[in-house]
């Protein structure tokens, strides 16, 4: 699902899995980052941030990891409501 600004709101499935599991398992991620396991990446801003829902514990809540400083902040307490304020706020930086 692609917002106004041709940001990939919501990532194709293969695209989904993919990072994913490029996250969980990359050494070098494990270097610079805290870990990711406990998330699923499903977007991003078009500039490096990435949106996820917690998968442990499972939880609605999406949270945006933000690649510059490796924080992870609560945006939207579930897809439902990411995608409103997503797609209506206007551009890429809507959680800031």
């Amino acid at each position: 699902m692609v917002g106004q600004d041709g940001v990939d709101t919501v990532w194709p499935l293969q695209q989904i899995v993919e990072q994913n599991l490029h996250s969980w398992s990359d050494l070098a991620l494990a270097d610079l980052y805290m870990p990711f396991d406990a998330l699923l990446f499903f977007g991003d801003n078009g500039g490096g941030d990435q949106f996820a829902f917690v998968r442990l514990p499972s939880r609605a809540d999406i949270f945006v990891w933000e690649h510059e400083d490796d924080s992870r902040r609560w945006v939207a307490r579930d897809l439902q409501d990411y995608l409103v304020r997503s797609l209506t706020d206007g551009g890429d930086d809507w959680y800031r």
